[in-house]
């Protein structure tokens, strides 16, 4: 199950009820300071019961309280619904077989909270269209019993196939009195599902997401709770199951723990491979019966000596790896919930971590969810999952979703702002990032200078922006801006063609979005710009042979190779590409004829102002 939404119903600053839809692969929830972007996702947190967080009695709208509101209330909807589920005797049914999906075809948990009391919700409910015709609005609230009994009284025997199946019984009942009644209903789960029924609850709540919430206020030492849990847990267990051979064994505690710290450096080189590059799995102490463990930096640093922002970058990796622990080998959505995740991070480190949440959005089963007011993070998020939240007249939080309006309100109160060098524009082609700018502004300079094309991209007047990728809030502030001076602009993107398949379907969204707006969107036959480096040039610079097809990860094999940041390769081996070099690395046949693509590409994007 995906989450499609939230609805807040008097919960803190939330009168009423308030819907936040909520994107399939990226939700940024921005707004200034105190406008209820973290009351969001703590009321997830809530919700679903993450560790730690729980229902406060002073959670309740305090106006509500004051008109004599004594609930409040946090839903949760969901879509891409498990096709078939067994509840009943390893015997498949549907949800919407058991008519539990409310009138959108969705499913929806609703819990509600008492003011007076904290901890958990009061009442959770199922909303769905249930039937309401008499003696029908219970059936998943009657034992097999009680179900058998119905069943000869409406005389669907012969209709039951298997008379120890409850789901059956159910199903010949409820056939037998078409056309059914339904209506809106909240069905409660204590009292609607029936002592074997209650097991029904249960699964269906295995078929739920898991969600975990990294708040901005975390402690971030490696003696956290939080930091500690993933590695010391997997200390227990392993001492338990080898209690009485435990000397003899200590190489394989320290294995199944080394596991654990693996899978966290594994996450964390996600987002920053010289960060964990130099991190290094150890054993602080090593007592009788229990393991200290920590990880070590350069020089034998433990990580609680680091700067907070390396602290909580470590923290955070070790956050995906418990999260990611709970649905290994299943097919169950993770939801990341992290709050501000700029604190304490050095602007590099923000934006890096930002992209690397944005390409594990792109993976299945994965949602991410983020709040922040900085701008150069606010810019990166893509259009659809932008949720900016204001306040109305009266002072209660508003969510409001992307539209040209809300865009541009919501990139003034952020402060997020084009890519500046357009005043010296007669043309705009949007990239991603530093290294397409080195690269087309090389390229064309190198191939003008060869006589190959007649005009470079400075001679053409065209302005390469770097904008964090299409479809995001900054390129959309950027080529409105591009509009409104008359410019044109085209956009350029790497193709991701061999790569994961969730970011190549993403390109190919924004070319049609693109072209839609009468736009012309170029990407790369390869796989990355990288994958068009010569080989020969990096061995006879750095010494070092290396091997790449048109599709693989070239930017990170060359990285490895030359031990440096992937990020870094093309603006250091770029420049030294020769004309020569570069029309043989973009050489390609089409219809029998040859043809050198990144010749094509200069005279096209030449053209834009022709």
């Amino acid at each position: 199950m995906r989450l499609k939404s939230v609805k807040l119903t008097n919960f803190r600053g939330y009168q009423e009820t308030t819907v936040i839809p909520i994107n399939e692969a990226m939700t940024g929830i921005v707004g200034r300071n105190d406008f209820g972007k973290s009351t969001i996702l703590e009321a997830l947190a809530i919700f679903f019961e993450a560790e730690g967080a729980k229902a406060d009695k002073n959670d309740i709208n305090c106006f509500r309280l004051a008109e004599g509101d004594s609930h409040f209330q946090i839903a949760c909807e969901f879509d891409e619904l498990p096709e078939r589920l067994i509840l009943d005797e390893q015997i498949e049914t549907t949800l919407v077989d058991e008519y539990l999906l409310n009138s959108d075809g969705n499913f929806e948990v609703v819990k509600t909270f008492k003011a007076t009391t904290s901890g958990k919700p009061d009442k959770t409910y199922i909303r769905c269209d249930h039937p309401s015709d008499e003696g029908l609005e219970n059936l998943l609230g009657l034992k097999i019993g009680d179900l058998k009994a119905l069943g000869k009284k409406c005389g669907v025997e012969e209709a039951v196939p298997d008379k120890r199946v409850a789901s059956y019984w159910r199903q010949a009942i409820r056939f037998s009195a078409q056309p059914l009644k339904v209506t809106d209903t909240l069905l409660d789960v204590d009292k609607g599902l029936s002592t074997e029924g209650k097991s029904v609850w249960g699964k269906i709540q295995d078929q739920l997401p898991t969600f975990a919430l990294f708040k901005a206020d975390r402690e971030s030492s490696d003696g956290d709770a939080e930091a500690k849990n993933p590695l010391q847990q997997a200390v227990k267990d392993a001492q338990a199951a080898m209690q009485a051979q435990i000397k003899a064994l200590e190489k394989q505690i320290e294995q199944s723990v080394l596991d654990v710290a693996d899978r966290t450096l594994e996450k964390l080189r996600e987002m920053a491979p010289e960060l964990a590059n130099e991190l290094t799995p150890r054993f602080k102490d090593k007592p009788k019966w229990t393991f200290n463990f920590t990880l070590d930096g350069e020089n034998g640093i433990p990580i609680n000596k680091r700067g907070s922002g390396v602290r909580r970058l470590i923290l955070l990796n070790f956050f995906r790896a418990e999260a990611e622990k709970v649905v290994t080998g299943s097919q169950r959505n993770v939801i990341y919930a992290i709050e501000e995740p700029e604190t304490s991070q050095h602007p590099n480190y923000q934006v890096m971590l930002m992209k690397a949440l944005l390409n594990l959005a792109n993976q299945d089963n994965r949602q991410i969810l983020v709040t922040t007011h900085v701008p150069a993070l606010a810019g990166l998020i893509p259009i659809e999952g932008i949720r900016f939240v204001s306040k109305n007249d009266d002072g209660i939080p508003i969510v409001k979703m992307p539209s040209d309006d809300v865009l541009k309100e919501a990139a003034e109160s952020l402060g997020v702002l084009p890519e500046t060098g357009m005043e010296r524009a007669r043309g705009v082609v949007l990239v991603e990032g530093k290294s397409d700018v080195t690269f087309l502004r090389h390229t064309t300079k190198t191939l003008k200078e060869a006589g190959h094309i007649g005009a470079s991209l400075d001679d053409a007047e065209i302005v390469p922006l770097q904008t964090g990728g299409s479809g995001n809030v900054k390129h959309w502030v950027t080529h409105k801006l591009a509009d409104a001076l008359g410019l044109p602009w085209c956009v350029f993107l790497d193709s991701d063609v061999g790569g994961d398949p969730a970011q190549v379907k993403s390109i190919q969204k924004r070319k049609a979005e693109v072209e839609a707006q009468g736009r012309a969107f170029f990407s790369t036959r390869k796989r990355e710009i990288e994958n068009y480096l010569c080989p020969d040039l990096i061995e006879t610079e750095s010494g070092k042979k290396v091997a790449y097809t048109d599709t693989c990860d070239a930017k990170k094999i060359i990285g490895n190779a030359v031990g440096m940041k992937p990020d870094d390769v093309t603006d250091t081996f770029w420049p030294l590409m020769s004309a020569d070099a570069i029309i043989q690395c973009s050489q390609f046949n089409e219809g029998g004829k040859d043809k050198c693509e990144l010749v094509e590409l200069s005279e096209r994007l030449s053209a834009l102002v022709n």
